[in-house]
This record gives C-alpha cells, sequence and structure tokens, in this order.
C-alpha cells in the first residue's frame, strides 16, 4: 500500500511540475511591442 502511495505522490508532482513548465513557456511566448490595427472605428495603436 505504501508503494502505492509513494508513486501517486510520484505522479502527482510530475503533473504539478508539467503545468507550471508550460505556464512559463507560455508567459515567454507572449509578444511585446506594438499593435496597430485599422478597422470601422478608424486606427487602433495599442501597446503590448
Amino acid at each position: 500500500m505504501s508503494r502505492n502511495i509513494l508513486y501517486l505522490v510520484t505522479g502527482a508532482l510530475a503533473v504539478v511540475v508539467a503545468v507550471l513548465g508550460y505556464q512559463v513557456y507560455r508567459e515567454r511566448q507572449k509578444t511585446t511591442g506594438v499593435e496597430i490595427s485599422i478597422g470601422e472605428r478608424g486606427v487602433s495603436i495599442e501597446k503590448k
């Protein structure tokens, strides 16, 4: 029984590390700079 709990805890930690790593990856992939768009309301400039 205790070996099964050890495997469960190890698996849960692996999932947590994978999720946190993916979140860091997504945060670093966000673009920065200026976005210029032209629409019905005219020209829109946003700083990201």
